[in-house]
């Protein structure tokens, strides 16, 4: 099992300095709430954001650290023309950024909160922000999954790598984790389907398995159906990560709340994500339930009967006989080997059968 370590960077600590704890672990899959831009260009928002996704039980929330003036050119079009407040696509990467101390106090109240602290850089300019502020691991967007310039300045952390794949083929996953790899980094990759919102038929959730044994990495799910249901599944097959963004509420504006699902679902998807790490982790053995519920079992189990008194020496028929609960005599699933034998001895109606009253 590859173990990512999450670098808890605090300010007052030496440069090089790093607190670690584990990230992704055995048996453990980490829940990452996703915020993204859905705080609207608010600070304040923002930190409500942190409270909300704490509360709910999650293990990380994530943000998307934009710089537009070194991600984007001013022409930029839009993918979906969603702000009457913004004329271009480029103003409103621009009124989505936060200084880098709104983001180092963003940090600080997710390390109080106990959340493991992500953010999406969309530049080197964003990575030499985040590397002062400390993430929990450097998440990938698959849009940036080629942007090699930006990956090597990342590299030089050696900070754990999310990779998500929403709009990348195989071959180019293959060199992303190949690169990861030789560099040393700890490295995991998410399946992901990039439409706001998924349709469930096109989740993906087949593409996790085929990750793993394709790439020998911890893999999770990125979720954009705006449900609990493909995290859940997820969460099932073996899933280390899930991500989903989350809103405050379906009428919440922004070009992701219809991919996101709401604190109250969050805090569902949060308990049943253990719920199922309890089961996977608890595997049953049915035999000795069995034989642990013996007791039980006599309760609810049935034995043969007789429907009238019946005396020695009758061949017992079909119609001579019934099952009625509780087992304690021959069992109901032996009917048709009683069936034809001779009795040694009278039998009442209703009297439990038992091995002796039976000749061979």
């Amino acid at each position: 099992m590859v173990q990512l370590l999450t670098p808890m960077c605090k300010h007052g600590v030496g440069k090089d300095e790093r607190v670690t704890k584990p990230f992704l672990v055995s048996g453990r899959c980490r829940v990452i709430a996703e915020v993204g831009q859905s705080h609207d260009g608010s600070l304040g928002t923002a930190h409500a954001f942190l409270d909300a996704i704490a509360d709910a039980g999650a293990d990380a929330v994530k943000f998307q650290t934009h710089i537009a003036d070194a991600e984007s050119r001013p022409d930029e079009p839009w993918r979906v023309k969603f702000s009457p407040q913004d004329a271009s696509r480029f103003e409103y990467w621009k009124r989505m950024e936060f200084t880098a101390e709104q983001w180092r106090g963003l940090k600080a109240h997710a390390d109080e909160r106990g959340l493991f602290f992500l953010s999406s850089p969309f530049s080197e300019e964003a990575v030499d922000l985040l590397t002062d502020v400390g993430v929990a691991a450097w998440k990938i967007a698959s849009g940036q999954i080629t942007d090699l310039w930006m990956l090597e300045r990342l590299a030089k952390t050696g900070w754990p790598v999310l990779f998500s794949t929403g709009m990348s083929p195989l071959p180019e996953i293959d060199a992303a984790v190949g690169w990861a790899k030789a560099k040393g980094l700890s490295v995991a990759v998410m399946q992901c389907t990039s439409a706001y919102p998924s349709s469930l038929d096109a989740v993906g959730l087949n593409v996790m398995r085929e990750l793993q044994e394709r790439l020998g990495v911890p893999v999770g799910l990125s979720d954009h159906s705006g449900t609990i249901y493909p995290s859940l599944a997820a969460a099932a097959l073996g899933a280390q990560l899930l991500e989903v963004h989350v809103t405050f509420s379906r009428r919440s504006f922004g070009p992701d709340v219809p991919a996101s699902v709401t604190f109250e679902e969050l805090k569902m998807l949060v308990e049943g994500v253990r719920a199922t790490e309890t089961m996977l982790a608890n595997p049953v053995d049915k035999d000795a339930v069995a034989r642990d519920m013996a007791e039980m079992r006599s309760l609810f189990m049935k034995s043969i009967v007789p429907r009238t008194d019946l005396a020695a020496g009758t061949v017992l028929r079909v119609e001579d006989l019934t099952t009625k609960k509780p087992a304690r005599g021959v069992s109901a699933q032996r009917m048709d080997e009683v069936v034809g034998r001779k009795l040694s001895r009278a039998v009442g109606a209703g009297d439990y059968l038992q091995e002796e009253d039976i000749e061979d």
